[in-house]
């Protein structure tokens, strides 16, 4: 689907201006997130995201639409996985509960823009060498494999070890050991300090990166319209925010998720080595879009009732 200039610029201009009404809306003032407030506001993304797929639909192609559905449940999904990270990363900064709305707005806004640069690169690459679909599928079927194979150990309780960047931002930059409010930088004793908010940020920024490893390739796989996999992210990643308050409570109980993103992560590698041989002349069926967001669609599904009804019966057998 051939984009203008203009459609680019009307686009971010209208998702920052999502993403401020939401800020001035319900993030301006820092305070607990009722499940009400949660819902609300992600139930608004979700039917924001629905209209954008219906307008690409009406205004582009049917092709177009669905693409960016799939893709949007695609990040969707592997975004409920970053949650368990980001509750890992609250315990670990010990972060008020009136402030982690705060620390997840920004956040997730430094993760949309590296996530922009990533899908940049990708496109780029994508368009110079047709062989990176080799890659990028045998990368996702080793992380399908991966994935199977972390949910299948024991980890017992796990905890969030900061990455190589926050170490190196902590080192060279001054810190304080207590919040002032959502306030950045403080200065005392004539020396101007970071606060651990900015840090957390940084981390819930930073570790959005190692996802995107994976979600970029895996939209790729999708879609190879550089406006799809950009939106998709970012409708995607806006209601993050949202949807921690409201299924933080529920993210335990899906117990299956990472066997149900493996055979999604599986699924699209195959997808994208089928198209990789196709386009070097070798006589192969290719996956088309309405396959892959039916397949999608049913193991998000599946996966979220068997999660349920083993937790469930996890709990009636404790209580027995």
């Amino acid at each position: 689907m051939e984009i203008s200039l203009n459609v680019w610029v009307l686009t971010i201009v209208g998702l920052c201006v999502l993403i401020a009404a939401d800020f001035f809306i319900g993030g301006r003032k820092p305070h607990e997130v009722s499940l009400k407030e949660a819902g609300a506001w992600t139930t608004v993304w979700i039917v924001l995201a629905g209209l954008f797929g219906l307008g690409l639909h009406l205004f582009g192609t049917s092709k177009a639409s669905g693409e960016f559905f799939a893709g949007f449940l695609t990040e969707k999904s592997l975004s409920v996985d970053n949650l368990f990270v980001f509750v890992l990363i609250m315990a670990k900064f010990a972060v008020p509960t009136a402030y982690q709305q705060r620390v997840l707005m920004v956040g997730v806004l430094i993760a949309l823009v590296l996530r922009a640069l990533f899908i940049a690169a990708g496109a780029a690459m994508i368009s110079a060498f047709s062989w990176i679909f080799f890659i990028f599928g045998a990368f996702l079927i080793w992380t399908a494999w991966k994935l199977i194979k972390e949910a299948r150990e024991d980890h017992g309780e796990e905890t969030y070890e900061e990455n190589r960047f926050l170490k190196m931002v902590e080192r060279r930059f001054p810190s304080t050991d207590r919040y002032h409010g959502t306030k950045l930088f403080v200065v005392e004793n004539g020396k101007r300090l970071m606060t651990p908010m900015l840090i957390v940020m940084l981390a819930i920024g930073s570790t959005d990166v190692l996802f995107a490893l994976d979600s970029i390739p895996a939209i790729f796989g999708l879609t190879q319209d550089p406006y799809i996999v950009f939106t998709a992210n970012a409708f995607a990643l806006m209601g993050l925010r949202q949807l921690y308050f409201l299924i933080g409570g529920l993210l335990e109980k899906l117990v299956h998720l990472s066997y149900g993103l493996s055979v999604i992560l599986g699924f699209i590698g195959v997808k994208l080595v089928l198209h990789a041989l196709h386009e070097s002349g070798v006589h192969v069926p290719e996956i088309g879009i309405a396959v892959s967001l039916g397949v999608i669609g049913a193991v998000l599904v599946v996966t979220t009732v068997t999660s349920l009804l083993a937790t469930r019966r996890t709990k009636e057998d404790a209580s027995v």
